[in-house]
């Protein structure tokens, strides 16, 4: 069943414009499938989907090889501004807030970034996890992303 929701899920995203996992769910539910945004979400996750600039100001789903990445950083730098709301630290782990809706977009460029003190993210509707190592480094990551903020 994940499987063949999964495979709906690419078939929605590369046919239709999806802004949002209540879209997404919604287009599910429409196909057949009895899905929660809980659901959704990790199916967006365990698929590696991503958020890709639309029309305008829009983002959409879109699945990594459509991306066609430029500049990671300038793209994280764009993200950053345009949707983190706050950033915080302790230890060796850095919370980020963003607007509903993108975290993972901006979780997943981090991923990719290759800052070698990111040992991963987590993230959520509004809110990433940045685990970092050494905890030395955590302030070094905090400038950085000050950085891109400008």
């Amino acid at each position: 069943m994940k499987a063949r929701r999964q495979m709906k899920v690419q078939e929605i995203i590369t046919k239709e414009i999806i802004h949002t996992q209540e879209e997404l769910a919604d287009k599910l539910r429409l196909a057949g499938f009895d899905v929660t945004q809980a659901t959704v979400s990790r199916d967006i996750k365990e698929m590696g989907l991503i958020k890709v600039p639309s029309q305008g100001d829009d983002y959409r789903y879109a699945v990594p090889s459509e991306a066609h990445p430029t500049n990671l950083q300038d793209r994280l730098k764009r993200l950053l501004r345009e949707a983190m709301v706050s950033i915080n630290d302790t230890d060796s782990l850095i919370v980020i807030r963003t607007i509903p809706g993108n975290a993972h977009a901006i979780a997943a460029v981090m991923d990719n970034s290759n800052w070698e003190e990111l040992i991963g993210t987590v993230a959520g509707d509004d809110t990433i996890l940045l685990v970092i190592k050494p905890k030395e480094a955590v302030q070094t990551v905090v400038q950085r992303i000050s950085a891109l903020l400008g």
